[in-house]
């Protein structure tokens, strides 16, 4: 596999242990290389070691909270948004540098299967204060095992297919230093379409958490990435009171709602220094985080075939569900 592939997409972490573990898992190949079915989602080996040690090793804490979403579906921007929701009190009139000066999103809210746990069951996590916040593209069935019954909170974010898919494409050229070439779009199309790729199938990674909100409100909230562009500060709202921290009239009526979306924007993260220069710990440039974060902008790539394609198939695999396509 590529040796110049982020860490967690490439095979070179296994153990012999994992190697005779996997082995007799379902798998296939995609553009990328071997790719695995582990409890109905597909991953790449080192990803699939990543999940393994968390589901062994992880201990929750109660207050912990989790980020959870299908990638390239609105991560950076929740991130952001929910970081600076629970630090907004110690950052509203200091001369400190806010934590999204320092570090991007993906820094401050690691992924347990791509990070934390990509090389250890037992990652040293006492740098992280209570909330301690996490994320994750594990579907929610996965997620859980090791939470059981802990009352942490999860926070899902879904966004329309087929802007996923052009966000992926342009994300995967970015990181393979290829051009954006109309075969990667095929080959993603075709995966996402299949069900048969990275954290894929798409739709059962949403209906795991979609079923999860219905099922307790309390303690899983799905957002919608097209609510949040649409009436953002409605969604803001919504969020804090389900993190615990909702805003005060007093707050209200200062504008700390308008300022923590201002933070958050695209404009404002991209133009960060933080954002244009740094990288993730999987070698990833933080400017590959931020492109153009709009809603429909898929019409402007895709063929009116292929978006009949994937609006025919998430119908059809919604249907009965409850969500609206």
């Amino acid at each position: 596999m590529n040796e110049e592939l982020p860490d967690h997409l490439r095979e070179d972490n296994l153990s012999e242990e994992t190697r005779t573990l996997i082995s007799s898992l379902p798998s296939t190949k995609d553009f990328l290389g071997k790719i695995y079915n582990y409890q109905g989602c597909w991953y790449y080996p080192n990803t699939l070691l990543g999940v393994l040690n968390f589901q062994k090793g992880f201990k929750p804490q109660e207050t912990d909270i989790v980020i959870a979403s299908f990638p390239k579906s609105g991560t950076t921007w929740l991130k952001a948004l929910t970081v600076a929701l629970l630090e907004r009190s110690k950052y509203s009139s200091s001369d400190v540098p806010h934590p999204l000066q320092s570090d991007n999103p993906h820094g401050l809210v690691p992924f347990l299967e791509t990070n934390l746990y990509l090389n250890s069951s037992t990652p040293d996590l006492t740098k992280f204060s209570s909330p301690r916040l996490f994320s994750t593209h594990m579907p929610l069935h996965t997620l859980q095992v090791p939470f059981k019954d802990s009352p942490c909170k999860i926070v899902y974010v879904c966004r329309d297919v087929k802007d996923v898919l052009v966000s992926q494409w342009y994300f995967r050229s970015a990181y393979l230093q290829k051009e954006v070439d109309k075969s990667l779009l095929e080959s993603s199309l075709d995966s996402l379409c299949s069900g048969v790729g990275y954290f894929g199938p798409i739709w059962e990674n949403v209906l795991s958490y979609w079923r999860g909100s219905l099922e307790d409100p309390e303690h899983i909230l799905f957002m919608r990435y097209e609510e949040m562009k649409s009436e953002p500060a409605a969604q803001v709202k919504r969020l804090a009171e389900f993190l615990g921290c909702p805003f005060t009239e007093e707050e209200e009526e200062g504008g700390s709602v308008d300022k923590i979306l201002e933070l958050c924007s695209l404009r404002s993260l991209s133009s960060m220094e933080i954002n244009k220069t740094g990288k993730t710990s999987n070698n990833v440039h933080h400017s590959n985080f931020f492109r153009k974060g709009e809603v429909g902008d898929s019409k402007n790539h895709l063929t009116p075939e292929m978006e009949n394609k994937i609006d025919m198939i998430m119908e059809e695999k919604y249907k009965g569900s409850g969500l609206k396509y």
